[in-house]
């Protein structure tokens, strides 16, 4: 008798560690899927700061179409992403044109004294440090769940009931590079 209630024992101890294990796994999950909405949001945010910023600077740099038409293909694709490897790759490409918009508006004084400039500038370095935030944060879950994962004996459990490894939100080689900086 005492041998069925150590069976009963282990078999309880067993299920309660695979559905706490599971339970972890989806909130880990959850939290994943949530932390990419945050990154969404902010990259949303971008998208709409832009066409303003845009219009601002042309009325000041009507010759600078090329890096208009730039900055506006690179919206359109970060608005167009579905995938979190295409939204990455598109709000690279729109920091990139976005730096070279700005990269104009230093020429131009009376630009740089707008009002309406200064305040979208402001409101655009903002969101780009919650975007750079919201990454961090992203990284982090997805670390937590990655190790979740991964550990003994979860490692053994996990893929089998559906869990895989989550990729991280990293740098592009154009953010790798390093700066160089010339005061001539």
């Amino acid at each position: 008798m005492t041998a069925v209630w150590i069976i009963f024992g282990l078999v309880a101890l067993i299920v309660v560690y695979f559905w706490s294990l599971y339970n972890a796994l989806v909130s880990l999950k959850i939290n994943i899927e949530e932390a990419w909405s945050q990154i969404d949001v902010q990259l949303k945010r971008r998208a709409d700061l832009i066409p303003n910023l845009v219009e601002t600077v042309k009325g000041y740099a009507k010759h600078e179409k090329t890096v208009f038409t730039e900055v506006t293909k690179a919206r359109s694709a970060l608005m167009g992403a579905k995938s979190l490897d295409t939204k990455a790759a598109a709000s690279d490409l729109l920091t990139s044109a976005l730096g070279k918009l700005i990269a104009i508006a230093e020429a131009y004084p009376q630009l740089k004294a707008n009002e309406n400039f200064v305040q979208l500038q402001k409101e655009l370095s903002d969101t780009e440090d919650k975007v750079a935030y919201s990454r961090q944060y992203y990284n982090s879950v997805v670390l937590d769940f990655n190790t979740k994962i991964r550990v003994f004996p979860n490692n053994m459990i996990a893929a089998n009931i559906g869990f895989s490894a989550k990729e991280f939100f990293g740098a592009t080689e154009e953010e790798r590079k390093s700066v160089k900086v010339n005061f001539n």
